[in-house]
């Protein structure tokens, strides 16, 4: 009983830790490149010519390409197990490998 008990909690915080990352971490992630892009953009566009902040949109570009990256990532997983095939994180990069 109590090996079950253990097995289930394992299982649960691996569950959460997913759903926090995927779940809002890729959300917040893209708000914060919306809001990098925001501050690159210097002032309000209608009133203020103010110059960028050249940090703000490489800020940016680095939390889109992340976000973009996780979402290829997922359906890379989804696609590969579709065909039989499995996400192999051998190497520095992700490979597709027979199961």
């Amino acid at each position: 009983m109590t090996q079950n008990l253990v097995l289930v909690g394992d299982a649960l915080w691996k569950i959460l830790l997913a759903a926090l990352v995927l779940g809002a971490g890729l959300p917040v992630l893209f708000s914060a490149g919306v809001r990098a892009m925001a501050y690159g953009a210097g002032g309000d566009a209608e009133t203020d010519h103010a110059p960028g902040r050249p940090i703000g949109r490489v800020l940016a570009v680095v939390c889109f390409a992340v976000v973009v990256a996780a979402v290829a990532l997922g359906i890379t997983f989804i696609v590969a197990s579709g065909f039989g095939k499995a996400l192999s994180f051998e190497h520095v990069y992700p490979t597709v490998v027979d199961k």
